[in-house]
């Protein structure tokens, strides 16, 4: 029979998941909502002018 603990203890996810992880956590890329933020800043900027 399967010692349920015991394998939970020995588990470790694969390197790939961590790095996977890594990579969606870390990336600053812009979303359009901050495209559109830039784009109004820059219009208003213009306008001060």
């Amino acid at each position: 029979m399967i010692n349920f603990d015991e394998e939970v203890k020995k588990f470790s996810p694969c390197l790939e998941v961590s790095q996977a992880e890594d990579a969606i956590y870390h990336n600053d890329v812009k979303d359009i909502t901050d495209v559109l933020e830039e784009m109004y800043s820059q219009i208003n900027s213009k306008k001060g002018e």
